[in-house]
């Protein structure tokens, strides 16, 4: 069995660091209250306006297309590195999951799901008026 006590030792430690950083802070920081304390303030600009912004749903599936196409090339670097274990049933199999993919860039495509603009879409344009 192996000993826990390395994994509570190092727990421990962690847990102490944070607790003297945080400590640190607070005894160090500064400690004033002015009007525009509060008032947010990003990169050297004064906000303006709310933070409630509307955007195109076109901004949402194509986030969602590079997310699904970013954890498939994840799945595929695993599959390489196992690759010479896994043998020609492993090859197959990650050519079927190729073909998945490959069949999801053409339905994506064919959408212009991956055109900005109305501009882009001239197929499109006429229903969207």
């Amino acid at each position: 069995m192996t000993p826990v006590w390395p994994l509570a030792l190092y727990a421990a430690a962690v847990i102490a660091l944070v607790a003297a950083m945080l400590a640190a802070s607070w005894l160090l920081g500064q400690r004033h209250v002015e009007r525009a304390t509060d008032d947010p303030y990003e990169s050297g600009v004064a906000s303006t306006g709310g933070a409630r912004l509307r955007l195109s749903v076109g901004f949402y599936t194509v986030a969602v297309a590079f997310v699904v196409f970013d954890l498939e090339a994840v799945f595929l670097f695993a599959w390489a590195i196992a690759a010479p274990e896994l043998g020609w049933a492993g090859y197959a199999e990650a050519m079927v999951f190729v073909g998945v993919l490959v069949c999801a860039l053409v339905y994506l495509w064919r959408r212009h799901t991956l055109e900005w603009g109305i501009a882009g879409r001239p197929a499109l344009a006429h229903r969207e008026r």
